[in-house]
């Protein structure tokens, strides 16, 4: 079973749409959506539109925790215009989206870990700012879900993967819509892709096959969906500014992590 992971789309609609086509040409058996879903500076509302279509299997992030349970005086700007533009419909979509999700035998899916879903499984925020996360550390946040073959996580919006003493492969595909955020909990620190592509990730079956190697792609992206060079949209701060159009080329592969 091919089985291609998304992740962090943050209602940017046409990177959506060009991953989606990508996946479409590599004759994906299910395309699984890893959260955080609706909260950004591009198209919110339309972004909720295609994905309700889509009907991917889809599991909750802390944003669509935040859009449904906090005040919007609370909210960061992000999570503001996605709270003002979607509709009750919308609501109640978001609303039954389970906070794991097992797509197929042998997968486990999630945002942040099992248990939460703002934990960074793969990367961990030191004084000095994030870094690779340890073996240790990942087993620690995994707890006995370590066992499942393959670990799908976003969260981070970093690829990366991991594989672990028990033989599961932890997989984040990254961001489709928003490569890099500040935050400051518990320390100040960036996560930033390093480029302006939108990402996401293939296994071939549940131990990730591939020799091994899980294919992540990176679509590079001109227009409207592509965040500019250097900018940091932040979790809880204003969003991006967007340039209108829209051009789709194929990356090659990002390399996995050892």
């Amino acid at each position: 079973m091919r089985i291609a992971a998304i992740s962090d789309v943050h209602g940017n609609l046409p990177a959506l749409d060009a991953v989606m086509a990508d996946v479409a040409e590599r004759r994906a058996d299910v395309v699984v959506d890893l959260g955080d879903l609706l909260s950004g500076g591009v198209q919110p509302r339309e972004t909720a539109d295609r994905l309700m279509e889509l009907d991917l299997p889809t599991v909750a992030g802390n944003h669509e925790r935040q859009l449904l349970t906090l005040p919007r005086e609370r909210m960061g700007a992000s999570d503001r215009l996605a709270h003002d533009t979607i509709t009750g419909r919308h609501r109640e979509w978001l609303a039954g989206l389970p906070a794991t999700l097992r797509p197929a035998d042998g997968v486990l899916a999630f945002h942040g870990s099992p248990t939460d879903d703002l934990v960074y499984l793969l990367e961990t925020v030191d004084p000095d700012g994030a870094r690779p996360a340890t073996e240790a550390e990942v087993l620690e946040r995994l707890g006995t879900a370590a066992d499942v073959p393959l670990l799908l996580c976003g969260h981070t919006h970093l690829q990366s993967a991991m594989r672990l003493p028990t033989g599961a492969l932890v997989v984040n595909p990254g961001s489709v819509g928003w490569p890099a955020y500040d935050d400051d909990h518990p320390h100040p620190h960036v996560m930033e892709a390093g480029s302006p592509h939108a990402r996401y990730a293939i296994a071939d079956d549940a131990s990730g096959a591939l020799g091994g190697r899980v294919p992540r792609r990176r679509l590079r992206l001109g227009g409207r969906g592509r965040h500019r060079r250097g900018e940091r949209p932040a979790r809880r701060r204003p969003g991006a500014a967007h340039r209108p159009g829209l051009t789709v080329r194929r990356a090659r592969r990002a390399p996995p992590r050892a």
